[in-house]
């Protein structure tokens, strides 16, 4: 079905825009004029279109806390959606809730209608209105997605803010180090080489690193834009995905960092939508797709399948050997007890902390490293140019 852009006039005159779908466009025209508008233009346009949009997480947040706001109040999905998407800023996100909107009085569902724009309302977002609106909670489903959407925005804050010294140091580090290795220590170590001096081991080294640096330099970014983009093709195929994300599970430190990360952002929606009233194997079917290590991901699916076959899910999750026993220990003792919407919120809290800690810690000694790092490069620069003085000085004193 078509989908069409609209510029019109409501009753008051003032101009409105929306995207609505019909099957041609003498019924779009209709379909406007249903909405007491009166159509200045109509355009065909593509879906397609939404796939680069970007909306702010702030105009996201503002959105979804108003539309829980307005269904805790008893006012209508259509009329809610219309509301907002006159009252936010953002043009792509007013849009959006546009055209959600007039899928919805087409018969569509809203989470259905929001996997039109996956820019804007990603898997996550999608999966817990899909959860509220199958268990007739959709006011109390928005409502824990602002919370949700707030938690990771503050979140993203501590981590922009915590790693914005050591970046910037780093850049710094790293711009100083090349100024002197391109245009300081050639100009002075020339002094040397015309003078017939015999350079240092390390002074001809660097020298050496000096002439290629810009080619070094590009070669070192070529090297990371290359590895970005043969991983995103490796990960399209389904298999390697899940060989590739295992060995990362693997790598010291990181590996249980992006282990704690995924089991708490799982535990996370898994209490949200089971809170919404979903029964746990839809819940873990919906929130499955949140995980992004695809390992983990195969595990948490395989478990899902074992619970609907009727058997012990949980010894699922243990055989899989990668979940921390606190995890499985909770989970098992929230399922015999049927109290497992609470143990997966305590999971999600407990793996929180987890993860504060270790970030914490490995931002701390960050700082030190780039300074230690930073610093060693600038020693070496400058015994290189100090030995060859101490030769020339030391040939002048016979």
């Amino acid at each position: 079905m078509p989908t069409y852009k609209y510029i019109a006039i409501n009753e008051s005159g003032k101009k409105v825009n929306g995207i609505l779908s019909s099957e041609s466009e003498r019924a779009a025209r209709l379909q406007i004029k249903s909405s007491n508008l009166t159509p200045l233009s109509l355009d065909v346009t593509k879906r397609k279109q939404f796939l680069r949009v970007r909306v702010s997480n702030k105009q996201l947040l503002f959105a979804t806390r108003q539309i829980a706001t307005l269904l805790d109040s008893s006012i209508s999905i259509d009329e809610t959606l219309k509301s907002i998407a006159l009252e936010v800023e953002d043009k792509s996100l007013s849009t959006a809730l546009h055209a959600v909107r007039d899928e919805i009085l087409q018969g569509s569902r809203i989470a259905e209608a929001m996997s039109s724009h996956p820019s804007i309302f990603n898997e996550t977002y999608r999966s817990l209105v899909a959860a509220g609106d199958a268990a007739g909670n959709l006011h109390i489903a928005f409502s824990n997605l602002a919370d949700y959407l707030e938690e990771s925005a503050l979140v993203r804050q501590q981590v922009i803010s915590a790693l914005a010294y050591p970046m910037i140091l780093m850049v710094f580090s790293v711009g100083v180090v090349f100024a002197l290795l391109t245009f300081v220590m050639p100009q002075v170590v020339d002094q040397f080489v015309r003078a017939g001096a015999q350079l240092p081991t390390l002074t001809a080294v660097l020298m050496g690193v000096s002439n290629y640096s810009g080619l070094i330099l590009l070669s070192f970014l070529l090297l990371i834009l290359g590895s970005f983009f043969y991983y995103r093709h490796l990960i399209q195929n389904k298999q390697k995905a899940i060989s590739v994300h295992r060995r990362f599970l693997k790598i010291p430190l990181i590996g249980a960092f992006i282990l704690n990360a995924e089991v708490e952002r799982f535990s996370r929606v898994m209490h949200l939508m089971m809170k919404s009233g979903l029964n746990l194997d839809v819940a873990m079917q919906q929130a499955h797709v949140v995980i992004g290590n695809r390992y983990i991901a195969k595990s948490v699916e395989d478990a899902r399948v074992e619970l609907v076959e009727g058997k012990d899910f949980i010894q699922s999750l243990r055989e899989a050997r990668i979940f921390p026993s606190l995890f499985v220990q909770l989970l098992s003792s929230g399922y015999k007890s049927g109290n497992l919407t609470f143990m997966f919120e305590k999971v999600a809290q407990y793996m929180k902390g987890e993860i504060e800690s270790k970030r914490s810690t490995v931002l701390s000694l960050l700082e030190p490293l780039v300074i230690i790092f930073g610093g060693g490069i600038i020693l070496l620069i400058v015994l290189a140019i100090l030995l060859p003085i101490m030769q020339m000085n030391s040939m002048a004193l016979g």
